[in-house]
Parts: structure tokens; C-alpha cells; sequence
């Protein structure tokens, strides 16, 4: 089977990594080989992952001798090569194609301003040293981005996905920003079409397979990191 060649380097939590794992989930490949490493033992760093990955960072990804790193790129081959195997994660038609690679890509966005230069920033800063006017001109920028997606979502509809009227890859990839970003914080009820989607992904069967084992360990995160965005 070709599941039994496929296996991922992966840590909990980490949104790269619940990319990657979405995708594996809705492919069908169930019980894939894997390893679960430790960020804060530096396990990403270890000799094992970097013979593969010299960046020393998950998700690392094989399938037999093929290796494959970066989270996007994962979904995309794992898209391309086992088309036929699972849910389909990619419409046929090229304007479905293109709306999916859009989003896809566009999160870019999403991460830099809210988790890069938002959320790490206060992760990795005492709260004695905040720069509070760089934080306030931050938070009205993920307000701004937060607004962008919400309001694509709503003129969307609630009956439809991030890049269409089916399940894809933009939905692996958008998914687990919003999921992190509830757990640190952000107050979904404010704005209800982000609210509505995470109600709606949240029930299907690969996200509660790949829950990250810490959040269920540990439901309740830092929620003062995004509780003022």
C-alpha cells in the first residue's frame, strides 16, 4: 500500500505541521508512519531531522526515498500524486484550481501579521518589555487582515469553504490559523463568518484525528495573547 511508505516528522500544535497532517488525514492514509517531536527538547534540530530537512524543521516528509519539506509544498504533492486516493482537495476546473492556490498562498499574509509579528512577538516578549505603541500599530493591522478574511468568507456564504463550494487544500491550510488563533485568544464571536467556518471544519473527522495531543492535554492556551485583538 502506499500509506506504508509515507512518514512525517511532525510537532504538536505546530500549523505547518497540521497542514501537512490534514491533508494525509483526508487522503485516506489513516495510521501513517510517523514521529511526534518535541520543540522544546529541540528534537527538530537532531541529526535525524536535519540528513533530511537542513533547515531543522517540521514538518519533515518522506515518501520511501522522496523527501519533501515545507507545508505547502507537502499538501501539494501529496495532492498530485495520490489524486485519485482519498478526498480530491483540488477542483478540476482551472478557475477552482486557481482560487485554491490563492488562498493557499495568500495566508502568508495571515501569518506574518498575526502570528509572526503579533503572537511570537508576545510569546517571546516579557510583558514588562512591550513596546506598547509597535503592539497597538500591530493589533490594528491584524484587525485589518482578520477583517479581509472575514469578509471573504462572508461574501461567500455559509454553506460554502475557504476556496469554494467543496473541502481543499485552502481549507488544510486556513483551518489551523484559525483553530490556534481561538486557543490564544481571539474572540471568534466577534467576528461571526471566521466563527461560523472553524464551527463548521471543526466537526470533520481528520481535524478531530489530528487534534494536537497538547491542546487536549492542556484545552486551555494563553487566551490574553489575542484576547485584545
Amino acid at each position: 500500500m502506499a500509506g506504508d511508505k509515507l512518514f512525517l516528522y511532525w510537532g504538536s500544535g505546530s500549523i505547518p505541521c497540521w497542514k501537512a497532517m490534514l491533508v494525509l488525514e483526508e487522503k485516506g492514509f489513516h495510521g501513517y508512519k510517523n514521529k511526534l517531536c518535541s520543540f522544546q527538547k529541540k528534537e527538530h534540530k537532531t541529526d535525524e531531522i536535519l540528513a533530511l530537512n537542513p533547515r531543522g524543521q517540521l514538518p519533515t516528509f518522506k515518501d520511501g526515498d522522496i523527501v519533501v519539506n515545507e507545508s505547502n509544498a507537502i499538501m501539494e504533492y501529496l495532492e498530485a500524486t495520490y489524486s485519485d486516493q482519498g478526498l480530491k482537495l483540488l477542483p478540476a476546473d482551472p478557475a477552482g484550481k486557481a482560487q485554491v492556490f490563492q488562498v493557499v498562498n495568500e495566508l502568508s499574509n495571515l501569518q506574518t501579521t498575526l502570528n509572526t509579528n503579533y503572537v511570537y512577538y508576545k510569546f517571546h516578549t516579557p510583558k514588562d518589555k512591550y513596546d506598547v505603541d509597535l503592539l497597538k500599530e500591530r493589533a490594528e493591522k491584524c484587525r485589518t487582515e482578520l477583517a479581509f478574511w472575514e469578509a471573504r468568507l462572508k461574501k461567500a456564504g455559509p454553506n460554502t469553504f475557504a476556496a469554494g463550494s467543496t473541502f481543499t487544500l485552502a481549507d488544510c491550510a486556513f483551518f489551523p490559523y484559525v483553530a490556534f488563533a481561538k486557543r490564544v485568544g481571539l474572540q471568534l464571536e466577534k467576528w461571526a463568518a471566521i466563527e461560523a467556518y472553524y464551527k463548521k471544519i471543526v466537526e470533520r473527522a481528520s481535524v478531530k484525528a489530528t487534534w494536537p495531543p497538547h491542546w487536549t492535554e492542556n484545552p486551555e492556551g494563553d487566551k490574553s495573547i489575542l484576547g485584545d485583538i
